[in-house]
């Protein structure tokens, strides 16, 4: 008999995710997890960081709160039943405030008034527990992709194209592969052209709050994009700005 944990049982079958299912790579968008269960939490945004997600988590509705109207997020993922400020009552509060991130609504609760509830308060869409990891991947991604469309899909700068669709990247014709991090770390730049952006904002945006900034890892990937977009053109694009972050212009800052 093969022995097992009560832990693992409890939920490999509401959030672990099969082997056999696989889904595209696209580049990491920023999340909020608003869960006060911790072992719900690690469980939700380990899998959501391995589908490249960047998320950040709070443990009661006051926090998230906080965080939602802070931070620019894609989506954010709500529970309702919180400590100190449920979910129903969190997200009354946020929509209120102007905050019109997608919210997915998460709860144990069967009952189709209170799923009526948080969509009548502004929830775009309701996930009851046990749910399956794959479903609840799914949800998200349709929900940062409605997100996203309303942006336009091509950024073009500099004689750089970036396609967020097709997550392609040319240069003066000349294709450039990236991975999911660099490609996201592209964007970032090409959003903000001549702009000092601070190491602080980079990592916040391209990876998430908990992202340690004693890290060398962004050096890393700066050095790496540098690599594949700057080698081989007469003039650089990213540029060190001492003591303030980094700069994406065709000119020196």
């Amino acid at each position: 008999m093969v022995a097992f944990r009560f832990i693992d049982f409890l939920f490999t079958p509401i959030y672990q995710i099969p082997a056999n299912v696989h889904f595209l790579r696209a580049p990491p968008v920023r999340l909020l997890l608003v869960e006060d269960d911790k072992r719900v939490a690690t469980s939700i945004s380990r899998w959501l960081r391995a589908e490249s997600f960047a998320v950040d988590i709070a443990a009661d509705g006051i926090r998230g709160e906080e965080l939602a109207k802070s931070n620019d997020y894609d989506a954010i993922i709500l529970d309702v039943l919180l400590p100190r400020q449920d979910g129903l009552e969190t997200l009354a509060h946020l929509r209120s405030g102007g905050v019109k991130t997608p919210v997915l609504m998460l709860t144990a609760l069967g009952d189709v008034s209170d799923r009526i509830r948080g969509l009548d308060r502004g929830a775009d869409d309701y996930l009851g527990k046990p749910f399956h990891g794959g479903e609840l991947l799914a949800r998200v991604r349709a929900l940062t992709r409605r997100r996203t469309e309303v942006r336009t899909s091509m950024l073009e700068q500099f004689g750089l194209k970036l396609d967020r669709n097709t997550h392609r990247v040319l240069r003066e014709g000349r294709e450039v592969t990236l991975t999911s991090k660099e490609f996201a770390l592209l964007e970032l730049f090409m959003m903000h052209p001549g702009k000092i952006l601070s190491r602080d904002v980079i990592c916040e945006h391209v990876w998430d709050m908990n992202f340690d900034p004693r890290s060398n890892v962004l050096e890393s990937f700066i050095r790496f994009l540098r690599q594949k977009i700057d080698k081989g053109f007469s003039r650089p694009l990213i540029h060190t700005v001492r003591g303030a972050g980094y700069f994406f212009s065709d000119t020196e800052p």
